[in-house]
């Protein structure tokens, strides 16, 4: 997928909102481009504890598919890092929280538990299970890191490091009501499914920008569609690549 910088002699205006902050956006009206029903989905085989520890012991040489948003905002880059929390149930599950509607950045939106480095984080693991416990409550006891997955770029200029790790099913949470609206889980078979994933593009301001969505429809009378999207989507979308490598 076109990674949706533009051209260095087309430069970003100062002050350039999110597409999130833009009045009126939603992007699940946005215009679906594509749906890759043509690729085949991560089997079953791989996705059990012991396969997920092998790939990651032994990664294999392969190409990221989304790197770099569209820059949106003048702030200097910081890093990141997120925790993709596999947890293992019967069916494994992706942990992911809903941002609350008032954080400066990425509000409102489906997000893996994360947030900035600290100076006194010895790394990306370290950052990502500092902030899973800050945001939900999830102790590092019950979480076993895997490895790593590429940096991404955002369009705030955050270089997130996604963190790849199991947890126990058992691991009671306490989700931050400052910075986490709500918890919830997604089958991991589903995200790493490319059926589920939708290629979105529309213009703004003169720039084309493109982003992966996989809209969950949670089980239920009351259940809710869960809206993932943006970087959130693009990690995973990568996920999948280096699943499939």
């Amino acid at each position: 997928m076109t990674t949706t910088v533009p051209p260095a002699s087309t430069p970003v205006p100062a002050g350039m909102p999110p597409l999130s902050k833009i009045p009126d956006f939603d992007p699940r009206h946005a215009p679906v481009v594509g749906v890759d029903t043509q690729l085949p989905p991560v089997p079953a085989a791989a996705q059990t504890p012991a396969a997920l520890r092998q790939r990651f012991a032994k990664p294999p040489v392969w190409e990221p598919e989304v790197l770099r948003e569209a820059r949106f905002a003048q702030r200097a880059p910081a890093d990141a890092a997120v925790l993709v929390p596999i947890v293992l149930r019967d069916r494994p599950t992706v942990l992911l929280t809903e941002r609350t509607t008032h954080l400066s950045t990425h509000s409102g939106q489906v997000a893996f538990p994360g947030g900035k480095t600290d100076p006194e984080d010895a790394g990306p693991a370290d950052t990502a299970l500092r902030e899973a416990w800050e945001e939900v409550g999830l102790e590092a006891r019950s979480v076993e890191v895997l490895g790593t997955l590429p940096v991404y770029v955002t369009g705030t200029s955050f270089m997130v490091t996604p963190v790849v790790a199991l947890v126990q099913p058992d691991s009671a949470l306490r989700p931050n009501p400052y910075e986490v609206a709500d918890v919830f889980e997604v089958p991991l078979d589903f995200l790493l499914d490319p059926a589920n994933h939708r290629r979105h593009a529309m213009e703004w301001q003169g720039h084309r920008r493109e982003w992966f969505s996989m809209p969950f429809q949670e089980s239920g009378p009351d259940g809710k569609t869960r809206f993932i999207w943006g970087a959130t989507a693009g990690m995973l979308r990568n996920f999948y690549r280096f699943m499939m490598a």
